[in-house]
């Protein structure tokens, strides 16, 4: 990730999106290995559920994927300095669509084989048969309307909405590089430097969780958010990483948003489990909802500002994750998936079970990295990688750019 020096034409490097980008990977992983054992429907799920997992992912997907779109919209701001909308969008094309593509083909059709042979699906129909003969009837139908073949890439929805995503609000991204642009975002950062106004950046995100019916369309069939709330949160980011002063005002409100998030997190967690009755269009929907966007923004906010004040230096170790984020993130569903259902009904407990499920998909998903796709160009292509010479000569020339 790399920034324009504010009195220069050169370009730096903001190595605190990098180490979020991979610390969000890692969350992303773990929060996949609960969803075996928490109390909501999955592709495959343990013989005993769990409470404490359930929370678990409850609280994470308050901030997981709002936190990957808005770190990609911080990604497009950079990727348009300096560069013209023709090269953006061709690097998006290689970097996601194709990936994309690959994955659905090559990834995802295990998932979709295991639940629909495990007899807990109500997604897909059931087969019976090896995945060699169910491999060619994947395409039969589309997943969740009464076929299998997953035509939004399962777990790697994320690169078919930051595609359509990138290239529907391009125009909006050319427009807000313009000198009339840039006074729009500056005179947005001004009338938000009063103390505590920051804090209500995202309070028109409220109009899309609160006022559309999560039924239709405010459907959070993505992620536990709606795609709405996906799209302000990229159009955030963006801004964000525009204006200097917001990069301050992170800064400043770190640990206030620390405390806001702990209290409208306690807050939410006693109302939802409380059994407090908010149907759609009730009032207390209406605050269940707000508190909720809160809640989101200020951990959002703590993770930008915890990066901003503690992961601004590289390492090799920076250097080697960064890369391999992008394919761990199109293995490990797949990966958790597979090794969930040979263990779903082993004698074990809910944790020493979590425990062997990250340890042994992670060190799974790393040696296939590390052994096969980092090594080979054809598959570093798929997995939306330069290839290794360039990869290499790029890094020695310039910062290594991010477009995810």
């Amino acid at each position: 990730m790399t920034q324009l020096n504010p009195n220069s034409t050169t370009l730096s490097r903001r190595w605190d999106i990098d180490w979020l980008r991979v610390l969000a990977t890692l969350a992303v992983f773990l929060f996949h290995c609960a969803r075996f054992f928490n109390d909501e429907g999955w592709h495959i799920k343990n013989n005993q559920l769990d409470l404490g997992m359930t929370i678990f992912v409850n609280i994470v997907s308050q901030w997981l994927m709002p936190l990957f779109f808005i770190l990609s919209g911080s990604s497009v701001y950079y990727a348009l300095v300096g560069r013209r909308s023709g090269v953006f969008v061709r690097e998006r094309v290689t970097r996601l669509l194709l990936p994309l593509i690959f994955g659905m083909l090559v990834l995802i059709p295990p998932q979709v084989y295991i639940e629909s042979v495990s007899g807990q699906s109500e997604t897909v129909p059931p087969f019976a048969g090896s995945f060699l003969e169910f491999y060619p009837h994947y395409f039969d139908g589309f997943y969740a309307f009464g076929g299998y073949f997953a035509w939004m890439g399962l777990h790697l929805w994320y690169l078919l909405v930051l595609s359509i995503f990138s290239l529907l609000t391009l125009p909006l991204f050319i427009f807000l590089k313009t000198a009339t642009g840039q006074r729009l975002v500056a005179g947005l950062s001004a009338g938000l430097a009063k103390p505590g106004l920051f804090l209500l950046l995202p309070a028109p995100l409220i109009i899309f969780e609160a006022g559309l019916d999560p039924e239709g369309l405010g459907l959070r069939a993505f992620g536990g958010w709606s795609l709405w709330i996906y799209l302000s949160w990229l159009i955030i980011g963006y801004v964000l990483a525009a204006e200097p002063h917001f990069q301050q005002a992170i800064r400043r409100h770190f640990f206030a948003a620390i405390g806001l998030g702990v209290l409208t997190l306690t807050l939410g967690l006693n109302l939802y489990y409380g059994g407090i009755s908010a149907p759609y269009g009730s009032l207390n929907y209406v605050l269940l909802m707000t508190l909720r966007v809160f809640n989101s923004w200020f951990w959002l906010l703590a993770i930008l500002g915890l990066g901003q004040r503690y992961f601004t230096f590289k390492n090799d170790f920076l250097a080697y994750t960064s890369e391999a984020s992008l394919p761990f993130y199109m293995l490990h569903q797949s990966v958790i998936v597979v090794i969930g259902f040979f263990m779903r009904d082993w004698a074990l407990g809910v944790l020493p079970k979590y425990v062997i499920l990250a340890v042994v998909s992670f060190m799974i998903i790393m040696v296939l990295y590390e052994l096969l796709i980092r090594r080979f160009n054809a598959l570093r292509f798929l997995f939306g990688l330069k290839s290794r010479q360039l990869s290499q000569s790029t890094l020695i020339a310039q910062p290594k750019k991010q477009v995810v």
